[in-house]
């Protein structure tokens, strides 16, 4: 029997960034990399200098501008895409682990959306680099006499696309930028987040495995005031398409427009969770934990504002408040861990801030509210209840297992409450009345509102925010628009004789 290697994911260890095709370990010195399990250091990752991040906008340019990159058809494209597809799933052991290393995260979520997730949305996007297509227009121009008129709209590549993911879903982010991008026929300079680059480098190598050509995906790692910033202003650049917090989110938006490249921006959330009185008490409890704890609450779209109808409120509280206590905190490798870590010590005391200024407000805690002893980067997941709206609980984006739960009377309350935030990223109602759930979806501000059910996403379903939660979408049809230009075409020609 040959032996298998019980830890493939230190074999997948890359300490170099991917530019040109090739491996790139020269920069402005190492930034460490941590397993926020424990806290010990696993990498040293390059910080790319501005010299660098002009050598990865350069080759990406040289790319998209070649003769083997232009003329490829859009089936040579959706074969390069499946066949990514393919070697993600194929590397799956690896990849999976290595997002766990890195990330925290459970292993479980690890196969299924890093892996599984990412290959899927792969083949979903693959399927579009054929079906981008323009218009034949008629014109009603009536002058000059005699002369006729045909036009149509071509579909058209934008260029060369920044592409920056944050640390939350780190290999899946990737897969969700470079997909799309590739299939309209852009090459992409990815910036992972500085503390989680080691999965978008290893796809990167995988892809160059399977035949993309060399500067059609560009890997560079730093920190975003840095090496972020340097992407960012560019002018090799066409295209900036960015995942992470509001205020980064408008820095690049001010950014971009100095030399007005395209941008999409998915960024924060506050999303609330509206829990009826018609909804069955145990559906309401294990609804609420999932919003808010799937993922230790490191998602954009985490139900961090809970909305409990009164009459049912106390026992939904005492419910979610029980779920939140027997949650088991450890390392995403233990198959019983339910909690993981932190993404970083940074975030982690980011989070116990935030708990330790819900206590000052006033708020009452019900559940947690602290971080857990030992190594690692772990917060106990917390239930607040009795938050002024004021609060900065309520107001702010916590990113962390961290619920703030609050009654409502009627339906104009519930929207009142759920539509009171600059965010509008998603919302769940939870309600089997249908005429409720009619009556509510279209008043609720958010660009996905999920009904008995949260945090669920597809890659034919388009995906981003209301108000300050962004700018565009990802997913389905309206994320290729993201990434072509629209070019009118008019050919005036002489009418019948």
């Amino acid at each position: 029997m040959i032996a298998t290697d019980p830890r493939p994911e230190q074999a997948a260890i890359r300490e170099h960034m991917i530019i040109d095709g090739k491996p790139c370990a020269q920069g402005e010195g190492r930034l460490p990399v941590y397993d926020p399990a424990t806290g010990d250091i696993i990498a040293h990752q390059v910080e790319a200098s501005p010299a660098q991040v002009d050598q990865a906008v350069r080759a990406a340019r040289r790319a998209f501008e070649s003769s083997a990159w232009r003329t490829m058809t859009p089936a040579g494209r959706e074969r390069l895409l499946l066949a990514l597809a393919d070697r993600v799933e194929a590397e799956g052991e690896s990849l999976s682990r290595l997002e766990t290393l890195n990330n925290g995260k459970l292993l479980g979520l690890s196969q299924m959306l890093e892996v599984g997730a990412s290959a899927q949305w792969l083949r979903y996007m693959a399927g579009w680099a054929t079906k981008i297509t323009g218009e034949t227009l008629n014109l009603s121009i009536p002058f000059p006499p005699g002369v006729q008129y045909h036009a149509h709209t071509r579909a058209e590549p934008v260029g060369v696309v920044a592409a920056i993911v944050p640390w939350n879903f780190p290999l899946l982010m990737a897969v969700w930028k470079i997909a799309p991008a590739v299939a309209a026929g852009c090459t992409v300079v990815l910036k992972p987040a500085e503390e989680t680059p080691l999965t978008a480098i290893r796809l990167a190598e995988l892809a160059l495995e399977v035949g993309f050509p060399p500067g059609v995906i560009n890997v560079i790692t730093g920190r975003g005031e840095t090496t972020g910033a340097a992407l960012v202003a560019h002018p090799g650049v066409n295209k900036i398409s960015f995942t992470g917090s509001t205020e980064v989110g408008k820095l690049i938006g001010h950014a971009a427009l100095d030399d007005m490249k395209r941008i999409s921006l998915e960024l924060g959330g506050k999303s609330p969770v509206v829990i009826m009185d018609d909804c069955p008490i145990d559906q309401a409890i294990q609804g609420a934990a999932g919003a808010i704890f799937f993922n230790q609450g490191q998602v954009c779209t985490a139900g961090s504002r809970l909305f409990v109808q009164e009459g049912i409120y106390d026992q939904v509280l005492e419910g979610l408040a029980a779920v939140a206590n027997s949650l088991k905190i450890g390392s995403g490798f233990d198959p019983d861990t339910q909690i993981g870590p932190m993404v970083s010590a940074r975030h982690r005391q980011r989070v116990s801030d935030f708990i330790a200024a819900g206590r000052t407000s006033g708020a009452r805690v019900v559940a947690g509210g602290q971080a857990w002893d030992g190594p690692g980067y772990f917060v106990r997941p917390t239930v607040f209840d009795g938050a002024a709206p004021d609060a900065t609980i309520v107001r702010e984006e916590i990113f962390g297992p961290v619920v703030v739960a609050a009654r409502f009377r009627d339906e104009d309350q519930a929207v009142a409450l759920a539509n009171d935030t600059r965010f509008g990223l998603g919302a769940s109602i939870w309600s089997n009345d249908l005429g409720r759930v009619h009556r509510l979806v279209p008043r609720i501000q958010a660009g996905t509102v999920w009904v008995n059910t949260h945090n669920m996403l597809d890659p034919s379903m388009p995906f981003g925010g209301y108000k300050q939660s962004g700018v565009g979408r990802e997913h389905g049809r309206a994320v290729i628009d993201n990434y072509i230009e629209t070019k009118s075409v008019c050919i005036a020609y002489p009418g019948a004789v």
